[in-house]
C-alpha cells in the first residue's frame, strides 16, 4: 500500500487497451488509485480520462522497472507478447508486482514459467496470463464445474464453445505471429516440461478435443485454453486424483465444420511463409477492430459437461462480444480482484482459477458474464 497506484494499465492506446481503460473508468471505485501507461503520452491523453498518465516503453527495461515499482497490479495489452512482453514480466517479478495480460501465445507462457516463475515466488508476485477470452471462460468455467462435482474422485470435463465475434488487428497479429513460430513453441514447451514438477499422486490430461457429433459437430480447439486449464488442475487439489479435460468448438452443420477446419488450416499454412504472413497481418492493422454495432451483435457460450463419482453436471458460461467488450471487462475485473479482493496466498506463474478463483467468478457474474448450472 506504500505504492502510489493500485492498478496501472499498460498499452491503453490500442484497441483493446482503450476499451479496458473505459471499463476501468466506469467500474473502479472512487478510492481506486489507477493510472494509464504507454510510450506515447499524446495518444493516452486523447482517451479523455481524468487519471494520471505514466510514460514507459516496452523496449526500455529501465522505464518498465520504474513503472512496476509504482503499482501493486500491472495489466498489459501490449502484444504480440512473445516479441514485446518479456521485459515487463521481468520487471514485475523483480518488484513483487502482480502482472496480468491477454496473451494467447503458448510459447510466451512457457518462457515466462521457465525464466520468471521462481523469481516471482521469491518476490511474492502473481504472474497471471490469459485474462481475457483467452482463457477466462474456460479456466473459470471448468473450476465452476469441478466445484459442483464430488471431491477426491476422478473427474472428466468437456467444454464446447459456440459464438460469434470478429478479431481486431492486434489479435490478428498475435495469432499469426504464434502460428509462424511452431518450432520455437515446441522447443519452449519441452523446456517447461523439464522444469515444472509433476503433482505427486495425481494425473492431469488437458487437450484439444477430438472430432465428435453431439447434436452438431464438435471440432478440436487447439488453443492455449486447455493448457491453462491443465495448469490450474495441477495446482489445485480440488480437481481430484485423475482429471481429464477436452475442449471443442461447436458448429451445427457438417459443411460449416469442414469450412472451419479448411480455413484454419489455410491460415496456419500461410503463416509459415513470412511474405504471406505479412500480407495477412495487413488485412486488419493493429489499433483497428469491430465497430460498436458489430460488437453489440457478438456473443459467446461455453457449455461444460462434467462427470465424476457417479454424478453428472452441465454448466454454462456466456456473455457478449467475446474478443473485445468482454475481454476488456475480464482484464479490468481481474486487476480489481487482485488489488482489492481476498484471494489465495500464492505467488509465481498462476492462472485465473488458481490466483483468484471464486472471487473473480463472483465479480464477473455481477458484471454480466453468467456462470450457470444447467443440470
Amino acid at each position: 500500500m506504500d505504492r502510489p497506484y493500485d492498478i496501472v494499465l499498460f498499452g491503453a492506446s490500442g484497441f483493446t487497451g482503450a476499451l479496458t481503460a473505459a471499463y476501468l473508468a466506469r467500474a473502479a471505485g472512487p478510492g481506486t488509485r489507477w493510472a494509464l501507461a504507454g510510450r506515447d503520452r499524446a495518444k493516452l491523453e486523447r482517451l479523455g480520462l481524468d487519471v494520471p498518465i505514466l510514460v514507459a516503453d516496452a523496449a526500455d527495461a529501465a522505464s518498465l522497472a520504474a513503472l512496476a515499482r509504482q503499482t501493486r497490479v500491472l495489466a498489459t495489452t501490449v502484444g504480440p507478447y512473445v516479441l514485446r512482453g518479456e521485459p515487463l514480466v521481468a520487471a514485475c517479478a523483480d518488484a513483487g508486482t502482480h502482472y496480468l495480460d491477454l496473451t494467447g501465445e503458448p510459447e510466451f507462457v512457457d518462457r515466462v514459467y521457465v525464466h520468471y516463475h521462481d523469481r516471482a515466488l521469491g518476490s511474492g508476485a502473481k504472474l497471471v496470463h490469459a485474462c481475457g477470452f483467452d482463457s477466462i471462460p474456460y479456466d473459470l468455467g471448468v473450476l465452476f464445474t469441478v466445484t459442483r462435482l464430488p471431491e477426491d474422485v476422478p473427474l472428466k470435463v468437456s467444454g464446447f464453445l459456440r459464438g460469434d465475434g470478429r478479431p481486431s488487428g492486434g489479435t490478428t497479429a498475435t495469432l499469426l505471429t504464434a502460428a509462424g513460430r511452431a518450432r520455437k513453441t515446441a522447443e519452449q514447451a519441452a523446456r517447461r516440461r523439464s522444469a515444472e514438477p509433476v503433482p505427486a499422486g495425481r494425473t492431469v490430461s488437458a487437450l484439444p478435443g477430438g472430432l465428435r457429433h453431439v447434436g452438431g459437430w464438435a471440432l478440436p480447439m487447439p488453443t492455449l485454453d486447455p493448457r491453462i486449464v491443465g495448469y490450474s488442475a495441477r495446482l489445485l487439489d480440488r480437481y481430484g486424483p485423475d482429471f481429464t479435460y477436452r475442449q471443442h468448438y461447436a458448429v451445427r452443420t457438417l459443411p460449416r465444420a469442414l469450412a472451419t477446419v479448411a480455413g484454419a488450416g489455410a491460415v496456419v499454412a500461410l503463416a509459415q511463409v513470412p511474405p504471406a504472413r505479412r500480407w495477412l497481418q495487413g488485412r486488419i492493422r493493429p489499433g483497428e477492430g469491430p465497430s460498436p454495432a458489430r460488437r453489440a451483435r457478438s456473443w459467446f457460450k461455453v457449455t461444460f459437461l462434467g462427470e465424476g463419482g457417479g454424478e453428472r453436471v452441465v454448466t454454462e458460461v456466456s456473455g457478449g462480444d467475446p474478443g473485445y467488450d468482454e475481454t476488456a471487462k475480464m482484464l479490468a475485473e481481474s486487476a480489481l480482484c487482485l488489488a482489492f479482493d481476498d484471494v489465495p496466498e500464492r505467488a509465481g506463474q498462476l492462472t485465473t482459477a488458481s490466483a483468484m478463483g471464486q472471487p473473480l467468478i463472483d465479480r464477473l457474474h455481477r458484471a454480466g458474464i453468467t456462470f450457470d448450472r444447467r443440470s
